[in-house]
């Protein structure tokens, strides 16, 4: 199969040595890290954070992460393994399986807490998922905070030339349009691949676009290697660009239209300015974000 590609590999980034957040997630941070990777590269994708895969033993306490407040932003959470719960102040939460998505708007600010799912806790096993921050427009900053709990059977399943199937979660692809509610054009999307099956991806050349290799390994236009765990920073440099699998592969594929507006970002706010963050914090202080236990 030959595939004219005119996107080039900016850099393959390997894991950083992960770090616990809370007690109920192991992760590598990818963003923003060195690498070329701060809030503005990938914007409109600020941070992410990737839960590898990992062994949790049975436990009667549900690990995770206590409540905490957040504004400005979106947090978005796909699990491939496991299951995780989620609740928040605006009285949105669930439970989210293996496929799922739950994507929360922060907006004009928001507690949330998240943490393995009950039954999951006490049987134990193997945990994985990723965690996205989304930024939002300055227009969509303080919009009322919201909860979106997207299952796999909701996401368009698309079959691809080589056998495989691209599970859609938010913008287009191949025609069909994901389920998420977005502020701003993006297209994230799973690509489940089958032992060297070879896929051509066109996307916008002024959108940042990044590969994340869940599972599996890769070659990037015929040449550049990337294996699991990895994270492939895309140049914008152009549209095309092809991917082929060595073996049976899981691919995050991330591309969205930056806001270039200024990022101030300090804990677990993210605004325009540094008053808007001091502002942010007053309110949170005067408890302005709701009540969660």
């Amino acid at each position: 199969m030959t595939i004219k590609v005119n996107r080039s590999v900016e850099v393959v980034v390997p894991p950083r040595e992960p770090h616990f957040v809370g007690d109920g997630f192991r992760v590598h941070n990818f963003m923003p890290s060195a690498y070329r990777l701060d809030m503005e590269r990938m914007d409109p994708f600020i941070v992410m954070d990737y839960n590898s895969k990992h062994y949790f033993e049975p436990s009667d306490h549900q690990r995770g992460v206590g409540v905490h407040p957040h504004r400005g932003f979106e947090t978005v959470t796909i699990a491939y393994k496991g299951r995780i719960a989620h609740h928040d102040s605006s009285g949105g939460g669930g439970i989210i399986g293996e496929g799922d998505v739950q994507w929360m708007t922060a907006g004009a600010g928001i507690l949330h807490k998240e943490y393995h799912e009950e039954s999951f806790s006490k049987k134990g096993g193997i945990f994985q998922m990723v965690q996205l921050w989304v930024n939002l427009p300055a227009a969509s900053r303080m919009t009322q905070p919201t909860y979106q709990g997207i299952k796999k059977s909701e996401m368009p399943a698309l079959p691809l030339p080589g056998g495989g199937t691209a599970r859609l979660i938010a913008g287009s692809f191949m025609g069909a349009i994901g389920p998420a509610n977005t502020h701003s054009p993006m297209h994230v999307l799973n690509l489940e691949l089958n032992a060297d099956e070879e896929v051509a991806l066109s996307l916008p050349s002024d959108y940042n676009t990044a590969l994340l290799i869940i599972e599996g390994s890769l070659v990037i236009n015929g040449t550049v290697k990337a294996a699991v765990d990895h994270f492939v920073l895309m140049d914008n440099d152009g549209e095309s660009f092809a991917i082929k699998a060595n073996e049976n592969a899981v691919v995050l594929v991330l591309s969205g239209k930056p806001l270039k507006e200024p990022i101030v970002a300090h804990g677990p706010f993210v605004m325009n300015t540094r008053e808007q963050i001091i502002q942010a914090y007053q309110d949170f202080n005067a408890s302005k974000f709701g009540v969660l236990k």
